[in-house]
């Protein structure tokens, strides 16, 4: 076993933590300050909808991880260079993953909350472009749910961040298992015909 493998493993230890906090993320943007009542009345802002947290950067992360700290358990089934391979298809599943959630989180950012201003509900800082986020005494116009602002921009936040981290450890692995899937062989082939 070499240590591609083993650093591959430490990867997929590493995304299992990071899918985890992105689905408990997504799932506290569809509870508001822990209330039931905003998704009920279908009061969330529309991307949440799309599930970047849960589905992106959650649920498929799961795939890499669990691929990477697979890696190597089935010997007689795989050889070294396809094992590789398939953490390099399993990589990519992650990056598609993570851009999504990225993606996704950056859109329900820039287009902030659905919340009740004096005007009803609405969308108060939708054309704004994301500069709302630069003006927090501006977040006081939505009044229900009390500090949906803060609530949203801090988790939204959060899974920006757990995007960039889970796409760095997929592309880490991309480049890992690349590197060991197209050189491995010419290295084995080398060792062969040294020792014959």
């Amino acid at each position: 076993m070499c240590c591609s493998v083993g650093f591959a493993r430490s990867l997929g230890l590493a995304l299992l933590p990071l899918a985890l906090c992105c689905i408990l993320a997504n799932l506290l943007l569809l509870f508001p300050m822990g209330e039931i009542t905003y998704i009920q009345q279908g009061r969330l802002a529309s991307y949440i909808w799309y599930f970047g947290g849960l589905g992106g950067g959650g649920l498929l992360m799961l795939i890499p991880a669990v691929v990477f700290i697979t890696l190597g358990k089935c010997s007689c089934c795989w050889n070294e260079s396809l094992m590789m391979c398939g953490s390099v298809l399993a990589a990519v599943v992650g990056l598609v993953g993570s851009g999504y959630c990225f993606v996704i989180s950056g859109f329900t950012l820039v287009q902030g909350p659905q919340c009740f201003t004096q005007l009803g509900w609405s969308y108060p800082f939708a054309d704004q472009g994301g500069r709302y986020l630069l003006q927090p005494e501006t977040w006081s116009q939505c009044l229900q749910p009390v500090h949906i602002v803060e609530w949203n921009v801090t988790l939204l936040c959060v899974l920006l961040g757990l995007a960039v981290l889970e796409f760095i450890i997929c592309l880490l692995q991309l480049g890992n298992g690349l590197v060991n899937a197209v050189c491995r062989p010419c290295c084995y082939k080398q060792e062969y015909s040294l020792n014959a």
